[in-house]
């Protein structure tokens, strides 16, 4: 990834985040603790959130297991060796926003050695005719690089990237309590519907009326209100439709795009801070801090079923026969697998069970890790390529439509949407020395294919098309490719639990969302099983906040569950 600055470590503070559990209420379960035996609470799944549930419910109090399917913590935030000397994060690259407050409370940095970089990143967008625009994270440099190609959108983009970084903000307050409940007549959900009311009141008048009739909006023609450039609005259009099944066209792409943005400082394009090591540094800190609470966290532990007494959850049953018993379940895994797999779909509800059905996950994304011989070259940046440390291929919302087009009728996008970085550039020791690494986000491959499966040859094929593609902007990569490693979505699913090689565990669509995430019996974290509560991104406040769902099922817990 290249940078404008050098990366400085951060000393994270408490702003931002979903709160921590009560005092009283983590006293109320040590107190508790020492009267039974046996688990108080089993987290099914090593990810983020799942780390997260753990690290919290033991820091308050409770005998707490983690048992993961894989032999490494991380779920899909893994930093893992694909080629001998090669290492990069095997699926996901960009956990999104991690939330300050998580950092402190666990002690992340100071005590469990998680160093975060922030970093004013540089984003190389490539133009159809052989040029390129590059962006900054600051948004002053980033009008600079514009006024060659539009004066005009130069003027506009500060003023556009405060009023993001606002809107965005607002979200982020949302995001750091419960999922609001617009149906409860309880005194303490309409004191917070009345503090979400404020809060977007509180945004001024211009600004709240912009927010709602942005949020609907889709994110081509939230960007064609404010610029002209292309080039510009096709990488900020890529944002909006990230993870997503649906083109830049699209109602409601807006949000997504605004969703993507929180916790971004004004103008960033991407994450601000990030894990120095690479994402599983994350992992590693989030499984140290459970265990130095008192978790005790198994990999190499596939969980088959969650035991059920008197329609109550009472343990999990491992893939080798093994039962164990707890007070309580959480379960990171998404909606889907937790109701129709790993509990018995006849004990519930019909409606309930249809509601979880028609979830919708659709997933289009692909990942392809590239081991290279040397830095490729992008013609007209510097030779070093440290400018090419961050590279989108999304020269257009045009583009972005027409790479849609072939997914949404279940083909593979000739001309893919490709967001590809080189964390060799800040982390040499990823590779051997002078061979780098690249990591590739791929959209749009749907998990459905029309008229094929996802075998070797189709694998082969994603593979083929996505290099070829960087090679239309990096003419030498192809020559370069030591090694490739391609995960199709049918791959991110067998390996990663992700369904339908979904990243979030459901879009991040308006009607996905808030008290209707996952579905609303299931919005703050509870389920209609008693004693089973769900931590995974498929929760409040979704994907791309990176522990945000874990501390949100902890919270709920703690104060009751």
């Amino acid at each position: 990834m290249g940078t404008s600055a050098r990366p400085e470590p951060v000393t994270p503070g408490a702003a931002g985040a979903p709160s921590a559990p009560s005092a009283p209420s983590a006293a109320r379960a040590a107190g508790a603790r020492g009267a039974r035996s046996g688990y108080d609470a089993i987290v099914i799944g090593a990810g983020l959130n799942g780390l997260t549930t753990a690290a919290y419910l033991a820091r308050g109090g409770m005998r707490v297991l983690v048992l993961e399917r894989r032999d490494i913590v991380g779920g899909s935030a893994v930093t893992e060796e694909f080629a001998p000397g090669f290492r990069c994060d095997t699926a996901r690259h960009d956990v999104g926003w991690i939330p300050l407050r998580i950092i402190r409370d666990l002690g992340l940095n100071d005590r469990h050695g998680l160093r975060l970089v922030s970093w004013a990143g540089e984003v190389v967008a490539p133009t159809r005719d052989g040029d390129f625009l590059l962006l900054h994270g600051i948004a002053e440099r980033t009008a600079d690089a514009l006024r060659r190609f539009s004066p005009a959108d130069a003027g506009r983009w500060p003023a556009f990237a405060a009023r993001v970084t606002k809107l965005a903000g607002f979200l982020e307050r949302v995001y750091a309590g419960p999922a609001p409940q617009v149906d409860s007549s309880s005194l303490t959900d309409l004191a917070r519907l009345l503090r979400l009311g404020l809060g977007l009141r509180g945004l001024g008048r211009k600004d709240m009326v912009e927010f709602l009739r942005s949020a609907t909006m889709s994110v081509a023609e939230f960007l064609d209100d404010a610029f002209e450039c292309d080039a510009l609005k096709g990488v900020l259009g890529a944002q909006g439709v990230t993870h997503l099944c649906q083109g830049p066209r699209a109602g409601g792409t807006a949000f997504v795009y605004l969703h993507h943005q929180v916790g971004r400082y004004p103008g960033a394009f991407r994450t601000t801070l990030f894990p120095l090591g690479a994402i599983g540094e994350l992992a590693r800190a989030l499984a140290d801090a459970a265990r130095a609470a008192g978790a005790e966290v198994r990999t190499g532990a596939a969980v088959t079923r969650i035991a059920m007494r008197d329609a109550r959850a009472s343990g999990v049953v491992l893939a080798s026969g093994e039962e164990i018993a707890a007070r309580r379940v959480v379960s990171s895994a998404d909606p889907r697998q937790t109701f129709l797999a790993l509990c018995d779909p006849a004990l519930l509800e019909p409606d309930f069970v249809r509601a979880v059905r028609n979830i919708r996950y659709r997933g289009v994304w692909a990942k392809v890790n590239l081991a290279l011989a040397e830095l490729p070259r992008i013609p007209g940046l510097p030779a070093d390529g440290k400018s090419a440390g961050s590279v989108v291929i999304s020269p257009s919302l045009d583009y972005l439509e027409r790479a849609y087009d072939h997914a949404k009728y279940g083909r593979v996008s000739e001309h893919p949407y490709l967001d590809a970085r080189l964390p060799t550039l800040t982390d040499p020791s990823l590779a051997p020395k002078g061979r780098h690494v690249m990591s590739v986000h791929v959209q749009y491959a749907p998990y459905h294919l029309r008229g094929g499966a996802w075998d070797d040859a189709a694998r082969d094929a994603l593979g083929d098309r996505v290099v070829a593609t960087l090679g239309e902007y990096a003419p030498d990569l192809p020559g370069k490719v030591l090694h490739r490693q391609v995960l199709t979505p049918l791959d991110l699913e067998r390996e990663f639990s992700l369904p339908e090689g979904h990243a979030y565990h459901g879009e991040m669509t308006l009607d996905q969302i808030l008290w209707m995430r996952p579905v609303p019996e299931c919005s703050r974290h509870g389920t209609p099983v008693r004693g089973l509560f769900l931590c995974g991104s498929g929760t409040h406040p979704g994907g791309g906040i990176a522990g945000g769902a874990g501390a949100g099922a902890a919270r709920a817990i703690l104060n009751g569950g």
